[in-house]
């Protein structure tokens, strides 16, 4: 694992026009790990005039071979996985064992799905006397996330590859070696100079200068509501599409038919995975009033034997947003019973694995998002009354419905105004159109669902 000191535009790295750096912290052991060129706006204008450059024959190119670039992209994150762990674990501080399995593992089924995509879409259709095409957006900017820096660099590269497009990455500046080496796989995939570039930068500044590049013509991003709100506003101004998946406030509805033991345990499972920093975790649990207080037992016994299995969150300023909503909530009248807001180890950004019961809807926890290991389990009265509490927040990208019968379940899920429900612990679908309702977003990823948010339309009538 090794930082380049350079930005990657046109098909080579090069210096950035600056001089200021970004230091990579592992958020395990507080120590530097890396550091990278913190790109700035003239970074951001090499990298789209590169990309503009190169789109008309990336856009011109085969489908069939496009899907080749993108099988061979496959084959080099495939290679590299160990390498992908290894720095993952590193910056991010996520276990090796989940940091392999998910977070590197994860990306090269994506990667794969889009070459076969790329392959097999029909980038024409009839329509009458019609003949509809599906062509490339344009130069995309895709600004990523921290949480799980491959596969969503992965999520929207893929994709707009396959579409045809030419991209400028910006990452988060807390896991920017993930995108060096992502750079490296697509050097070795043979995608041509220009079509991909990368700029490590601050969000602010590089991200902000993206958003506003008169040559960009879509930004797909992926972070919070609040940036989320600043990133299409700047695009706004130019007129430019906008896809952007934001925040989560899921809710895990378990019905009373449901296996308890088997809900509560699955749903605290999800909540701590990545030590919380998932926006589509469940991280509210809704029970009927009978069962309220068992299941309250259970979620605190289920969350105790995580305390030495989670990783530390992102950052020292992540911990501590983290402590401030478990603070919040003791404030509020919410009640602990499992972890709480002092650090479980000397050394990283720990938090503990935190259950609060009692918790009503109207609660800070309950309605902010808190992006870490965190759960409110809240009691409703009826089927209606479920449904009004896990819609009752400006969310709704995910969540999941428990039921001793399929049927019973989807037919609850189906009212929810959420983007994916998870019935009785349905796996998780790469090729199902991820994103949500309300302030969760615009758009959608994954699949055939996400490679058309790369693509407009042109009709010739004959």
């Amino acid at each position: 694992m090794k930082a380049h000191d350079d930005l990657y535009i046109d098909g080579a790295w090069r210096p950035a026009t600056g001089r200021d750096v970004i230091e990579v912290v592992n958020p395990a052991d507080e120590q530097v790990i890396g550091r990278v060129p913190a790109g700035d706006a003239q970074d951001v204008d090499a990298a789209v005039r590169a990309a503009r450059a190169a789109l008309p024959g990336w856009a011109a190119t085969p489908p069939a071979e496009r899907a080749a670039r993108l099988a061979a992209l496959r084959d080099a994150l495939a290679a590299r996985s160990d390498e992908f762990t290894e720095t993952i674990t590193a910056e991010l501080g996520a276990p090796p064992d989940f940091a392999r399995a998910v977070q590197a593992g994860l990306p090269v089924v994506v990667a794969g799905s889009y070459a076969d995509l790329a392959a097999t879409h029909s980038f024409e259709e009839k329509v009458g006397n019609s003949t509809v095409l599906h062509e490339p957006v344009g130069v995309v900017a895709a600004i990523t996330p921290w949480n799980y820096p491959l596969h969503q660099i992965v999520a929207k590269v893929a994709p707009a590859l396959a579409a045809g497009c030419a991209v400028v990455l910006k990452p988060a500046e807390n896991t920017p070696l993930t995108a060096q080496l992502f750079a490296e796989a697509v050097h070795e995939a043979g995608v041509p100079a220009g079509v991909f570039n990368l700029v490590t930068g601050l969000g602010p500044v590089a991200g902000q200068a993206l958003a506003e590049h008169p040559g960009v013509d879509l930004v797909s991003f992926t972070g919070s509501t609040a940036v989320g709100r600043r990133i299409g506003a700047a695009a706004g101004a130019g007129v430019k599409r906008v896809a952007l998946e934001l925040g989560g406030k899921s809710a895990n509805v378990i019905l009373p038919s449901a296996d308890l033991a088997k809900a509560v345990n699955v749903g605290v499972a999800n909540v701590m995975a990545n030590s919380g920093q998932t926006c589509s975790a469940w991280t509210r649990m809704l029970v009927h009033r009978d069962q309220y207080d068992e299941a309250v037992t259970l979620a605190a016994a289920a969350a105790a034997k995580y305390g030495d299995r989670i990783g530390p969150v992102v950052s020292e300023r992540q911990r501590d947003r983290v402590r401030g909503y478990i603070e919040k909530g003791v404030a509020e009248g919410a009640r602990l019973v499992a972890g709480g807001p002092e650090s479980p180890r000397e050394q990283g950004y720990f938090v503990s694995p935190t259950v609060f019961a009692d918790v009503t809807p109207d609660m800070t926890v309950a309605q902010e998002e808190i992006f870490g290991p965190v759960l409110c389990v809240l009691p409703y009265d009826d089927e209606d009354d479920a449904l009004r509490i896990a819609d009752g927040t400006v969310y709704g990208l995910a969540g999941a419905v428990w039921a001793g019968d399929e049927e019973e379940a989807a037919a609850f899920a189906r009212r929810m105004r959420t983007g994916q429900v998870d019935i009785n612990g349905g796996r998780f679908n790469p090729l199902a159109p991820f994103g949500g309702y309300k302030q969760s977003g615009v758009g959608r990823e994954l699949g055939a669902y996400g490679l058309a948010e790369y693509l407009q339309t042109k009709s010739l009538q004959f």
